[in-house]
């Protein structure tokens, strides 16, 4: 008897969860995969069109060009969050003062509004760095990075790679943490430098670190879309579009809501994709060590 009750506990403690797990994230998935099989809209009536919007994926420039962008802009990113990330943690690891303090300082770009985070770098981008250069005559910057289609996604990483690097140094910090003081002293009786220390001891030890940051910082670069809705609104001429605008702004307001599912769906299975790839690879490589 109190063995059905503790059972009945643990699920009503679990329900809730699973219903707001259900209402927000499987059935919506769900119902895009079947609008993505229609011509719907966003309104009105619509038609079943079966697999014409997945063929016409492939066809619309538009969404090749978006796919283009987001993962220059994810590769670019990834890297740079990760060792800048991984720097960070180690200076933040290392014996030095108001080491709680800088810790506490360095996460407040990541609990900050992405939105709020791209309209003060948009302000500085558009007339603080102009002004700057205006007035040390410097070139490249008496113009805004963002009104230009060469420049603009670099704006965009700036912002995004200052917001994520928190995060993940968090993570990092973590595991430099969990590496025991005992190898690093037999390391330095060895007579091995800093760099052969990091090279052979501490970056292999991190391996299960790095795994679970690559994973998050490809998910969270090929998801940007608050950075380009405060920055860019996807211009200019669509050259900073990601795949969440371009599926958000088409889908919700340019009537493409059957045709944007189908892009949701197919940019889905991309993203389980990569992270299954990377979880296979760095597990190979954790077993190796």
């Amino acid at each position: 008897m109190k063995k059905g009750m503790k059972i009945n506990t643990y699920v009503l403690m679990l329900l809730p969860a699973l219903i707001l797990f259900a209402a927000f994230n499987t059935i919506p998935l769900f119902t895009g995969a079947y609008y993505s099989l229609t011509n719907y809209r966003g309104y009105g009536s619509y038609d079943f069109v079966g697999l014409r919007n997945y063929i016409d994926l492939f066809q619309d420039s538009r969404v090749g060009g978006s796919y283009l962008f987001t993962f220059k802009y994810a590769i670019t990113g990834t890297i740079l969050v990760n060792v800048l990330s991984l720097i960070l943690a180690l200076g933040l690891n290392s014996r030095i003062r108001f080491k709680s303090l800088l810790r506490g300082i360095y996460f407040i770009p990541n609990i900050l509004s992405g939105l709020v985070v791209g309209f003060i770098f948009g302000f500085f981008f558009t007339y603080i760095l102009p002004a700057i250069g205006s007035a040390l005559e410097i070139g490249f910057l008496s113009s805004s990075m963002l009104a230009s289609e060469k420049t603009a996604w670099i704006g965009v990483l700036i912002v995004g790679v200052w917001q994520a690097v928190a995060m993940n140094t968090i993570i990092y910090i973590s595991g430099l943490q969990t590496i025991p003081t005992d190898i690093y002293e037999a390391s330095a009786i060895d007579g091995a430098g800093k760099w052969e220390t990091f090279r052979s001891l501490t970056l292999p030890l991190m391996v299960p670190f790095v795994s679970i940051n690559l994973i998050l910082s490809t998910k969270n670069m090929l998801m940007v879309f608050d950075q380009i809705v405060a920055l860019t609104k996807g211009g200019p001429a669509q050259s900073t579009e990601s795949i969440s605008y371009l599926i958000y702004n088409n889908g919700m307001s340019g009537g493409q809501f059957g045709f944007q599912s189908a892009n949701a769906v197919v940019f889905f299975v991309v993203i389980v994709a990569i992270s299954v790839t990377q979880m296979v690879i760095t597990g190979k490589k954790e077993e190796q060590l």
